[in-house]
């Protein structure tokens, strides 16, 4: 299966190759005399982006393949949620258990786990540090001003868990001169509404705010899928000029919704127990809810007394809470208990960056890190009316921390190439240190080519869910588990043509993890992490961005991903007679495709802007199938083998117009898998009312409509 994913790799190369080259010829002269007409902004190589080195570095220096978006880009987007744009970007893969409210929206790159992308607002990681990952539906879009995605290691600026790359979402800034009002309101399928209001000056010479809130809320499309979202941030900033900014920022987030689990089978009607409402034909459970909670605050200085000089020091205080409300069907009882349980996170964290440029064409970057993660999980059993049953309370609680030191050495000894060398040394106060190098490589033949190369190490540390979940009696934390590490290896070819009115991007990319870190059942029979063996992925991206030009602007791209996992494929579990205790499992390890993860992705995207403040734009993608393994037991000696299912490919379209009503005024119409395909995301198991446990599916999102008004000042 290797050899031919790499025979199919090197076609799908070639092929690449030959269309592009084509594709420019044929643009060629039908760009240069639509030039006159351009509109909108185009992709560039001189783009600044900060994610790659902490302080600022124009695109065509960094050594990786780089996504750059600002707020006119979120605006031309039909996208909802800023899950839903980044779906749309080259390499990235958006993950979301199905169509409800609060489902949470995981970004994988490049085929790694949710775990391996370390998300930032305002230079803050707002992974989850209970489990690793980022829920990006929780960040606003209309408070973003910028987004830069970095792909490949990021782990020697970023420590832990930056290994498929960085997303660093930049909110609003007061601008010198201008008075930034907007409000915004929206009702739509599912009872969906939305109402959002931002509003930022300079109050003096050198003081400003931004101040943004909003309120979603929906019904969702099935029983139990409802939202309840509340969200705000204030932004103040001190600009003495190029010496010395000073930027203060905090931000709330209220989140309540309805977990309605996957969708049972055809056929399946209400179910009651005891006068409580347990499932519908549409959801797994009506009862199950959750809610979040999460706080930042943010200082962050720059000094800068020399052009060669420049010092960034931050601050910052983090507060997560995630409450989980679960009760099931009892076959055996006929009531329905549960639990509920509660996990906050709490950290403190402080960094510092020096940037200095002793000769020309050398620049070094040197920094340390330190952050103290305060972990708790407390729970209680419910007895089948939910209520609390005394003497069952658990609790868990950890004090992690982590300190880091990096440098990075930028050399550039003529203007056709540079060369990049760094390396981190981070302490864990729960494994020990790790030692990370990376090495880069800039190469530019010509003004309008760019060659990058990048190979570094990466590693992710076990989170405390992993560590210390309290046993209770089906599930229970690893303290002896042994951190993520790997590295990962791209190449990218980067081509601007015609004034930048058309832009390419192909890379190749391969990785690998050692000692990945995995829920599953152990010999005992509880679930429980384990480091597996091996986890590796090669493939490639391309992308193609024309315009803009006549008024339009189009993009194509396309992922190839052959990502493998070795794990444990059972095939024998065996009670024995009498019952052995633990029964005896036996498994072989394999190497198999991993979980989840899409060989082909394709994607596109189309906007046309008039001169009468008319915008419309489309996006299309495609995901390949996705495998999922299952270990089941059957027959009257039970044995236990794991058996593979596949999701199936899908497509989906969604489409937005925009028309300015005035200078002030903007009708919007946003439409959501306008063709209203259906398609899953993930596999579950749905209990009946017998306790049978069957295979079942998180539907994806059914064609919506929304409709909003918008004012700008």
């Amino acid at each position: 299966m290797v050899s031919e994913g790499n025979n199919m790799t090197t076609i799908m190369v070639r092929n690449g190759a030959a269309v592009c080259i084509v594709v420019a010829i044929l643009a060629g002269s039908w760009f240069h005399k639509a030039a006159a007409e351009e509109t909108g902004a185009a992709v560039t190589l001189e783009e600044v982006v900060v994610t790659a080195t902490r302080t600022g570095e124009v695109r065509r220096d960094v050594p990786n393949s780089v996504i750059v978006r600002d707020a006119r880009d979120i605006e031309e987007s039909p996208a909802a949620s800023l899950g839903e744009f980044l779906a749309n970007e080259t390499g990235l893969d958006w993950r979301s258990y199905g169509n409800y409210g609060g489902a949470v929206e995981e970004i994988h790159i490049r085929g790694m786990g949710g775990d391996a992308t370390q998300v930032f607002v305002n230079g803050v990681s707002v992974n989850s540090p209970s489990v690793g990952v980022a829920d990006v539906a929780r960040i606003p879009l209309d408070s973003i001003e910028k987004i830069e995605v970095v792909k490949g290691s990021g782990s020697v600026l970023y420590g832990s868990g930056a290994m498929g790359g960085t997303v660093h979402i930049m909110t609003r800034m007061p601008e010198r001169g201008k008075t930034d009002l907007a409000v915004k309101a929206g009702y739509g399928s599912e009872s969906s509404s939305l109402i959002s209001a931002r509003q930022g000056m300079y109050l003096t010479d050198n003081l400003g705010y931004y101040l943004s809130a909003g309120i979603r809320e929906t019904d969702g499309f099935r029983s139990n899928s409802d939202l309840a979202h509340h969200d705000g941030s204030l932004r103040i900033n001190y600009d003495a000029g190029s010496a010395f900014n000073i930027d203060f920022y905090g931000d709330y987030l209220e989140r309540d919704y309805g977990r309605p689990g996957p969708e049972p089978p055809s056929g399946t009607g209400d179910f009651n127990a005891g006068g409580v409402h347990v499932y519908s034909s549409d959801a797994a459970s009506l009862l199950n809810r959750g809610g979040d909670r999460d706080a930042h605050l943010i200082m962050h200085a720059r000094y800068a007394p020399l052009n060669a000089l420049a010092l960034d020091v931050k601050g910052y205080r983090t507060l997560m809470k995630n409450r989980n409300y679960l009760r099931y069907f009892n076959s055996f009882t006929g009531d329905v208990p549960g639990s509920d349980g509660e996990t906050a996170n709490r950290v403190w964290g402080a960094d510092g960056t020096l940037e200095a440029n002793p000769a020309e064409g050398l620049r070094v970057i040197a920094g340390a890190e330190w952050r103290d993660y305060d972990w708790r999980n407390e729970s209680v059993a419910l007895d089948g009316s939910g209520h609390t049953i005394a003497g069952t309370e658990l609790s868990a609680d950890a004090d992690l921390s982590t300190k880091g030191i990096f440098t990075e050495l930028q050399y550039r000894p003529f203007q056709y190439g540079k060369i990049l060398a760094g390396i981190r040394h981070e302490d864990h106060s729960a494994f020990g240190y790790e030692n990370v190098p990376r090495v880069g490589l800039v190469v530019n033949p010509a003004d309008e080519t760019v060659i990058k190369l990048s190979h570094g190490k990466h590693f992710r540390a076990p989170t405390p869910n992993d560590l210390y979940w309290p046993d209770d009696g089906y599930s229970r934390g690893n303290p002896s588990l042994e951190p993520e590490t790997g590295w990962h290896t791209e190449a990218t070819l980067e081509q601007s043509c015609f004034n930048d009115l058309f832009f390419l991007t192909f890379s190749f990319f391969h990785w690998r993890l050692d000692n990945k870190i995995q829920w599953g059942v152990d010999s005992s029979g509880v679930w429980t992490p384990q480091n597996l063996r091996t986890y590796r992925a090669q493939g490639f991206e391309g992308e193609v961005t024309f315009g803009p030009v006549r008024h339009f602007m189009a993009s194509l791209s396309y992922t190839y991903t052959d990502a493998r996992e070795e794990n444990r494929a059972y095939t024998k579990q065996d009670f024995g007679w009498p019952p052995l205790t633990p029964p005896d499992f036996q498994y072989a390890w394999v190497t198999r495709r991993a979980a989840y993860t899409p060989r082909q992705q394709f994607k596109g995207a189309l906007t046309y802007e008039t001169g009468f403040g008319l915008t419309a734009s489309s996006v299309v993608r495609f995901v390949g199938d996705r495998p999922w393994y299952r270990t089941e037991t059957e027959g009257a000696y039970p044995s236990t083998k794991t058996v593979e299912y596949t999701l199936d490919p899908c497509w989906t379209t969604d489409v937005m117009i925009r028309q300015r009503i005035s200078s002030q005024w903007i009708l919007s119409l946003d439409a959501v898998n306008i063709f209203d395909k259906g398609y899953a995301t993930y596999y579950d198991i749905f209990f009946d009312k017998n306790g049978n446990g069957i295979v079942g599916t998180y539907p994806g999102p059914e064609r919506s409509f929304f409709v909003s008004l918008s004012y700008e000042l």
